[in-house]
């Protein structure tokens, strides 16, 4: 089972920073979570660079919000557990993010992954996995944060737009930067042209970001605390 290819030119892609080939062993498989609220392209991703060798990690479940989707589909092809958690059922965003937690320890999950999880989460759930918490956005942040992305680099009439993989804070789009893949914007490209290509580099680089983040914990934790005083008011 593979990802399906886009058809793309990414020869004008650029990835930055080229993570080294050898990383810290680990013991066992990084115990991960994902969740998804759409096709689950990401997940299948990370999930066929599993089964590559690739990456040294084991998905425990995938949560999902939205019933019928491609994600979970994907993830029964994979035989990984798919558990729905519909938000329209949950009247406060913290008791959907207290079930997710909930789920998410129950399958003794030790990072959590947002491929496409189109929700903002809660301080509460951030808490419960300090500086394990990574999410992918369709822009060069802190370029064009928060939804429709793709429309709103279209829109700014740049020429070079990409995708960033990044540590989780509760400002949203705003965390530690892991990775970045810059793409050139096309005189031609409408929004669906241009996330296609973007998406090519997302699955690169989110798997990427993956095994240096799992690999290396306490150096992003250290950075992160460097983005935590550096963002403090001054007295």
């Amino acid at each position: 089972m593979t990802v399906t290819p886009i058809s793309d030119d990414s020869t004008l892609s650029l990835v930055s920073p080229t993570i080294p080939a050898k990383l810290p062993q680990q013991d066992a498989p990084v115990k991960l979570g994902i969740l998804a609220s759409g096709s689950g392209s990401n997940f299948e991703a990370i999930a066929q660079a599993i089964a590559d060798g690739q990456l040294n990690a084991k998905i425990q479940v995938l949560i999902y919000n939205n019933p019928g989707i491609k994600a979970a589909a994907r993830a029964e092809r994979w035989n990984v557990p798919a558990f729905l958690l519909n938000h329209r059922d949950f009247k406060r965003r913290q008791d959907l993010d207290a079930k997710i937690v909930q789920t998410l320890r129950e399958y003794d999950v030790e990072w959590v992954i947002l491929a496409g999880w189109m929700r903002i989460i809660t301080p509460g759930f951030i808490d419960a996995f300090p500086n394990r918490i990574i999410n992918i956005h369709p822009s060069l942040l802190p370029s064009f944060k928060g939804v429709r992305a793709v429309e709103q680099a279209l829109a700014a009439g740049v020429k070079i737009t990409g995708c960033t993989v990044h540590l989780v804070v509760p400002e949203v789009d705003s965390g530690p930067i892991l990775i970045q893949a810059a793409v050139p914007v096309l005189p031609d490209d409408t929004p669906e042209t241009l996330h296609a290509r973007i998406q090519v580099q997302e699955y690169k680089i989110m798997v990427e970001a993956i095994r240096v983040a799992t690999a290396l914990p306490n150096a992003l934790a250290a950075r992160q605390h460097q983005v935590e005083v550096s963002s403090e008011p001054h007295r």
